[in-house]
């Protein structure tokens, strides 16, 4: 089971967003790679608080979090630090570390001597599923529109910073003199510049194209739910540049029979009197098709039936949630001559009055039920 992030950070749920800045850049600086060489524990622990940092900086994604946990976030396999290499760190959480590590450069990475890997810009789309795709997973294949660098594009080392993707200044303090990094405002800090573009390309050399992109979507998603997809958003220039990242917004659409709540399916069964008093077999519609379900003679209104194993998939692996069938007897609202004589004469048969039984649970009492 995934570690809590605020535990991994050393915090409290009310922390504020410079005290989760101030947790993660301590813990990032105490396993960093280049204090933990060749550490694969550290590592991991390095990989951990960049994908706590990544959710809690983030007013939106802390916000699902606190009220999903993981499960707002672990979509079989996108997103998290855990699916990050240590490029996608530095390029999203680099200028945490402040002068830590050589003013900002990290040895082994990017490029070295300061040089930082350029990360294009994130993508975002929103994807509509059904309820039964939703139970089942399924792929889906989306058309988005992707800037990507242009064949034939060159870039040359940028004569500003040469290649260092910054630029050292030197300033006289009380102190003494002190010198302090800045990214160059040339290059952007991928020490490259343009070179040569062809025809079409924009000033950075880059085409904007369209692309279909494969999403695997696991089962158990809920509204709201993103989902990451490496590398499919839109690439940056310079040849040592990386592609951002393609979101997924998950948009369920309404059932007209089914009503969801977590993993657990609410279907309304409506019979009539006759059905009631003398028992019925019904076809109903479930996530995996239709089943058919036996009702027992004098079966109440409020009656709930549990099918189990019938609701959704947990997206954690936990198991299937439960359809919830609620039986509710129909009363006519018009009746003809022979129908009203018939109820009249059973308004004092014995048979017809009602006499609930101790096993009866109330209404309140199902309510608890269900939630237990």
């Amino acid at each position: 089971m995934k570690k809590d992030f605020y535990e991994i950070l050393g915090i409290s749920k009310s922390a504020t967003p410079e005290e989760i800045k101030k947790a993660y850049r301590k813990k990032a600086i105490e396993f960093h790679p280049d204090k933990n060489p060749g550490n694969k524990e550290a590592e991991e622990k390095f990989k951990e608080a960049a994908e706590a940092y990544e959710v809690l900086s983030d007013a939106n994604k802390k916000a699902k979090y606190d009220q999903y946990g993981h499960q707002a976030f672990d979509g079989g396999g996108y997103g998290g630090g855990q699916h990050m290499n240590m490029d996608d760190i530095f390029s999203q959480f680099g200028d945490i570390f402040g002068s830590a590590f050589g003013g900002g450069g990290f040895s082994g990475f990017g490029g070295g001597g300061g040089q930082r890997r350029v990360k294009g810009s994130n993508l975002r789309i929103k994807v509509k599923l059904t309820l039964e795709e939703i139970a089942n997973g399924v792929e889906k294949k989306v058309k988005v529109k992707r800037k990507v660098q242009a064949k034939g594009v060159t870039y040359r080392t940028c004569p500003t910073c040469n290649g260092s993707g910054q630029i050292m200044k030197i300033a006289n303090t009380i102190l003494g003199r002190m010198q302090t990094a800045a990214t160059c405002h040339i290059c952007s800090g991928s020490g490259q510049i343009l070179d040569q573009k062809p025809a079409g390309a924009d000033a950075q050399g880059m085409l904007l194209e369209d692309d279909t992109v494969s999403i695997k979507i696991p089962a158990g998603v809920v509204d709201g739910m993103q989902l990451k997809v490496a590398n499919k958003g839109n690439e940056a220039p310079g040849s040592n540049s990386i592609p951002g990242d393609l979101i997924v917004a998950i948009e369920e659409i309404e059932h007209e029979f089914l009503k969801r709540e977590g993993e657990n399916l609410h279907y309304d069964l409506y019979i009539s009197f006759p059905e009631a008093a003398l028992g019925v077999s019904k076809e109903i519609d479930t996530v995996s098709g239709k089943v058919r379900i036996k009702l027992e003679e004098g079966i109440q209104s409020g009656k709930i039936l549990r099918l189990k194993g019938k609701g959704i998939p947990s997206i954690n692996s936990y198991g299937n949630g439960d359809l919830l069938v609620h039986v509710n007897v129909w009363t006519p609202k018009t009746l003809n001559n022979e129908q009203k004589q018939f109820f009249e004469k059973m308004l004092t048969d014995e048979n017809f009055i009602p006499k609930p039984e101790k096993s009866d649970k109330s209404f309140f009492e199902k309510v608890k039920d269900m939630f237990s």
